[in-house]
């Protein structure tokens, strides 16, 4: 970096104004480049000193750049959430609109709506009252409040899970590692009541336990319902819901990268046959000769 800041000062595109030299700026780089490095070493150092398990990276079917999700996947994922997760879990951020063209079309939206009643209100007599639910609606909360959800949990708090593969390192390969990776505490880690041991869960202790089983949902396709099948396919669903325009945003990328290479011919082009004459000429002053 340092030699970079260098090359750009010796060929005079940063002129000197006042205090500042170019030692000055290769001190600033060399600098930057340290505390760069020193920062990411300190986040390797804490990473390789948690007790928690690192998760394994999953051939997912969205994991490269230009490649979309499941959305059959997504819809499964989806089935499992209503069947399993939302008893606990809460989708604040997720109106059932953003089901309409991913996972369910209209209709069915609408129906996944109406099943939940909503508090609405006041009316003209100044009441509230409850009506079936909208697709402008947000899922809703299966307890009424935090003091509710902990008495329920045995204190735990269970997290929303709108944003949860965004909020957690590993998005979702901690998610389809944390719920298939149950197993017995190991000797001399002591669990409390109600507390299960993962490897995958800072540590170690959780108060979920494993709900995810073979056959512990039913998939309308008729797909089988494997315990690793589930957790796919939920942990696809929740980066759905982190990232709803991860499709309209890997598409849009694909379209600047077209556009913008036939810009880059085009400005080539033009830069080879037509100015290249205008840079290259060469201006010759003749005085004519006096007779």
């Amino acid at each position: 970096m340092a030699a970079a800041v260098g090359r750009i000062c010796g060929a005079r595109l940063l002129k000197n104004y006042g205090a500042v030299t170019p030692q000055m700026l290769s001190t600033l780089g060399v600098v930057g480049g340290g505390v760069g490095a020193l920062l990411f070493a300190l986040e390797q150092s804490v990473q390789a000193s948690g007790n928690e398990a690192h998760p394994p990276h999953q051939p997912w079917s969205h994991g490269g750049m230009f490649q979309s999700l499941d959305h059959a996947s997504v819809r499964r994922g989806y089935e499992v959430y209503k069947q399993v997760c939302k008893a606990c879990h809460s989708l604040q951020y997720i109106a059932f609109r953003n089901l309409v063209g991913v996972t369910h079309t209209e209709d069915e939206a609408k129906a996944e709506a109406a099943e939940i009643m909503v508090r609405d209100g006041p009316n003209e007599e100044g009441n509230y009252f409850e009506r079936p639910g909208k697709l402008s609606d947000y899922f809703p909360s299966p307890y009424p409040n935090e003091n509710a959800a902990r008495a329920a949990n045995n204190g735990a708090y269970p997290p929303d899970l709108s944003l949860i593969v965004s909020g957690r390192k590993g998005g979702e390969d901690y998610i389809f590692a944390l719920l298939t990776g149950y197993v017995d505490a190991p000797a001399g880690v002591v669990l409390r009541e109600g507390q299960n041991y993962n490897p995958y869960f800072p540590g170690g202790a959780i108060s979920m336990a494993q709900v995810l089983f073979n056959e512990a949902a039913e998939y309308t396709d008729g797909t089988p319902a494997t315990a690793s099948q589930l957790a796919k396919d939920v942990a696809t669903f929740l980066r759905w819901c982190s990232e709803p325009e991860l499709d309209d945003r890997r598409l849009m990328t694909i379209k600047v990268i077209g556009m913008f290479s036939l810009l880059t011919a085009f400005i080539y082009y033009l830069k080879r046959h037509k100015w290249s004459t205008m840079k290259s000429r060469k201006l010759a002053y003749k005085p004519v000769a006096k007779k």
